[in-house]
């Protein structure tokens, strides 16, 4: 079960002219891998994820997940390939507003197979192991912080056993220890057989993912190793 983006554009119109914010980028992410992607703001690495989830389909270039062409998809497939396939976690996560934490992160069991009991059993679970205890389970999104929001939505994309999950700066709206709980998790998962990408600008990720890449101008390219800091001392670095 390998993700893999090919030579994949991206163009936007923007003030009279085109923005190639994913200019024939490729990468691959393997089951059981947990590949973390950093660059800089605007660099195109939330429209990789996107490509790589079905929100959006590229210009050039393909998008596949275990053989199966993403960029193919029309709205129904890519739908259900979200659903059953794919866990996404966005920077600003959608919530139902007229539902509780616990509703929210069992909305996409219940389009499926299982029963309101057994998809809030599910889901409790993994808010659970996401930090969200049983205190914040009953409230209303609008009560939430943005990292609350953020531990939801991961609860709601692992509780559907994806076998693929795309997390945009999960960790961006949490402290140092509450990150790194939950990179540790995405950790555990990968080590379970998901394929995971990170989107990230937090360096503790560095250190659990199994491949660090960097994007730059609209390419992914392997990041190179941060000098040792003994070296960065002797160069005035």
């Amino acid at each position: 079960m390998t993700l893999e983006l090919r030579d994949v554009v991206r163009r936007y119109p923007s003030e009279g002219e085109t923005v190639r914010a994913v200019d024939g980028a490729s990468l691959t992410v393997r089951a059981g891998e947990l590949v973390a992607l950093f660059g800089p703001s605007g660099s195109g690495k939330t429209t990789l994820l996107n490509l790589a989830a079905a929100l959006d389909r590229p210009d050039a270039g393909t998008v596949a997940f275990a053989g199966e062409r993403v960029d193919r998809l029309d709205d129904a497939g890519a739908a259900r390939y979200r659903r059953t396939v794919a866990g996404v976690v966005l920077q600003s996560p959608p919530m139902i507003a007229g539902c509780d934490v616990r509703d929210n992160a069992a909305v996409t069991l219940l389009a499926g197979p299982l029963g309101l009991r057994e998809a809030r059993e599910r889901a409790d679970a993994w808010l659970e192991r996401v930090g969200i205890g049983p205190r914040l389970r009953g409230r209303s999104p609008h009560q939430l912080s943005g990292g609350e929001r953020q531990r939801v939505a991961l609860a709601r994309a692992l509780a559907a056993a994806p076998r693929l999950l795309l997390a945009d700066e999960p960790t961006g709206s949490l402290d140092s220890e509450r990150g790194g709980a939950i990179l540790a998790l995405l950790r555990d998962v990968a080590a379970g057989g998901v394929a995971v990408l990170l989107v990230t600008h937090d360096p503790a990720a560095a250190a659990l993912a199994d491949r660090v890449l960097e994007m730059r101008d609209g390419r992914v390219h392997p990041r190179a190793p941060r000098p040792a800091p003994e070296l960065l001392a002797r160069e005035g670095g």
